[in-house]
C-alpha cells in the first residue's frame, strides 16, 4: 500500500510538473480601443493565442487614451506594469522621456531572434516613434490621419452635391450652414480631437508653425506658436457657427463622433480609425480629405495620429520572447492588410500597402486610400513632421479648457489661443524643471 501511495504521488508530481513547463507565458496588454476597435483587438489575441502555445496575449481595456496611459504610469511606479501598453501619439515624448522604464521595439524584436528592418515599415509612421538616430521605440499599432466624413443623405436634403466632399474650410462652413438652416439635420459641422485634427494638424496640412524647434522633434526646449493669425481665424469661425448650433461640441476626444453616427451632424472631421463604428452605423457616408484653406504648397501633409505598442522593462526573457513573436505576427502582410481593411487605420508596413492596393479594394471603396495619400503625398517640411513636446497630454488638457471657454462664449479665438500658448509655454518650462 505505501509503495502503491508513493507510486502515486510521484506520477501525480511529475504530471504537474509537466503541466507547469507546457503552461503558455502569459503577455498583459493594456489597449484604449472601443466600440468595432475593441474588437479588432480581441480577434487578433484570439488568433495569435490559437497560432502557437508558448505564449498568451492577455488584452485589457484601461479607459480612454489619456486614461490608459496614466494607469501605466501608476502601474509601473507600483513596479507592476503590463508587458505592452497601447500610448496615444501624444504619449511618445512622455514614454521617450521614461529612461529604463521601456525597452525599445526594435531591441525586443532583434532579442526575440527576429530581423528588425525599419525599411518594412512606413516611413512616415516609423520615423515619428523613433529615436533621431533612427532606432524605433514603440510598435505603431494602429496610425491614423484625420479625414472629413459627410452624410450622403443629410447632404441630399440640404440640396448639397452628396458625390462631392468640400475640399477647403470655407466650403465645409459654407456646407454646415446651409444642413443648418435647410434642416437637413441639427447641426451641421462636428470634430473630434480639437487639440490633434484642428490645431497639430492644421498646422502640417497648411505648413504652419505649431512650435519652435520643428514642433518639438528638434530639441525639448519648446516655444508654442499655434496663436497665430491662420489659427485665430479658423477658430473664430468655429466659435461663430457654435453660436446658433451650426458647430456641435462633443467632448475633447472622440466623443463627437457620436453626433455624427447618430444623424445629429451632418459633417464630421475624425480619424480614420473611426471609420468601423461608422460603417456599423449602417448610414450612407462620404469621405474626403481633411479640408485646408487654399494657399502657395497647400495642402502639405498630415501627421500620424493613433498609438503605438510600448514594451515595459524589468519583463523576463519569455515575456520578451513572447512580446517579440507578438509583434511579428502583427507585421504579417496579410494581418497588416486586414487591420486596415476593417478598420480605417493605416497599414503599418509598405508591403500590406502594395498589397491591399494590387487586390482593387481603393477602388471598389473610394475614399479609403485618402489619409494614407495625405500623409506621404509631400515630404514633411520642419512644419509637418510632427509633434512632440515633453508633455503634450499637459499642453492639450489647457488647450481644450481654453477652447470649451471659448465656445461657451466667454472669450474669443484670440484670447483662447493667447491663454493656451502662455499656460502651455509655462507648463513646458515646469516639466523641464526651469
Amino acid at each position: 500500500m505505501k509503495t502503491a501511495f508513493v507510486s502515486v504521488l510521484s506520477t501525480a508530481a511529475l504530471a504537474l510538473m509537466a503541466s507547469s513547463a507546457l503552461a503558455a507565458t502569459e503577455i498583459s496588454w493594456w489597449h484604449a480601443m472601443t466600440g468595432a476597435n475593441n474588437e479588432v483587438v480581441d480577434k487578433l489575441a484570439k488568433e495569435f493565442n490559437e497560432s502557437q502555445s508558448d505564449y498568451k496575449i492577455l488584452p485589457v481595456f484601461k479607459g480612454t487614451y489619456p486614461e490608459t496611459l496614466n494607469a501605466g504610469i501608476a502601474a509601473f511606479r507600483a513596479k507592476q506594469p503590463p508587458a505592452i501598453i497601447q500610448v496615444f501619439d501624444v504619449g511618445t515624448g512622455v514614454m521617450m522621456g521614461a529612461q529604463g522604464a521601456v525597452v525599445p521595439v526594435a531591441e525586443v524584436l532583434e532579442k526575440g531572434g527576429f530581423k528588425f528592418d525599419k525599411a518594412q515599415y512606413l516611413p512616415g509612421i516609423v520615423s515619428y516613434y523613433s529615436k533621431p538616430d533612427g532606432t524605433m521605440l514603440s510598435f505603431p499599432y494602429n496610425s491614423s490621419s484625420p479625414i472629413l466624413y459627410y452624410n450622403k443623405d443629410v447632404f441630399e436634403k440640404a440640396g448639397l452635391n452628396a458625390d462631392t466632399p468640400p475640399k477647403t474650410w470655407p466650403e465645409v462652413f459654407e456646407a454646415a450652414k446651409k444642413i443648418k438652416s435647410s434642416g437637413a439635420a441639427n447641426c451641421g459641422f462636428t470634430s473630434t480631437w480639437l487639440t490633434w485634427i484642428q490645431t497639430e494638424n492644421f498646422a502640417a496640412w497648411n505648413n504652419l508653425s505649431y512650435a519652435s524647434d520643428e514642433n518639438g522633434l528638434g530639441g525639448t526646449n519648446v516655444k508654442l506658436a499655434f496663436n497665430s493669425e491662420p489659427f485665430v481665424k479658423h477658430f473664430q469661425s468655429i466659435a461663430d457657427l457654435a453660436k446658433d448650433g451650426t458647430f456641435r461640441y462633443g467632448g475633447r476626444t472622440s466623443e463627437a463622433k457620436q453626433l455624427f453616427t447618430s444623424g445629429e451632424c451632418g459633417i464630421l472631421t475624425e480619424s480614420s480609425g473611426g471609420l468601423g463604428d461608422i460603417i456599423k452605423s449602417s448610414m450612407k457616408y462620404g469621405i474626403g480629405q481633411l479640408p485646408y484653406y487654399e494657399g502657395e504648397g497647400r495642402p502639405q501633409n498630415t501627421i500620424p495620429g493613433g498609438a503605438s505598442l510600448w514594451v515595459f522593462g524589468g519583463k523576463s526573457d519569455a515575456e520578451y520572447k513572447g512580446v517579440a513573436t507578438f509583434f511579428n505576427f502583427l507585421s504579417q502582410t496579410k494581418i497588416q492588410a486586414r487591420l486596415h481593411q476593417v478598420s480605417g487605420y493605416m497599414p503599418v508596413t509598405m508591403a500590406a500597402y502594395e498589397e491591399t492596393k494590387k487586390s482593387g479594394f481603393y477602388d471598389k471603396n473610394p475614399g479609403r486610400e485618402t489619409p494614407l495619400l495625405q500623409m506621404m503625398g509631400k515630404a514633411p517640411t520642419e512644419n509637418s513632421k510632427g509633434v512632440r513636446l515633453v508633455n503634450l497630454p499637459q499642453v492639450r488638457d489647457i488647450m481644450n479648457e481654453e477652447f470649451e471657454a471659448m465656445l461657451a462664449g466667454k472669450q474669443d479665438a484670440k484670447a483662447a489661443l493667447d491663454k493656451s500658448v502662455e499656460r502651455g509655454n509655462a507648463a513646458i518650462q515646469q516639466a523641464l524643471g526651469n
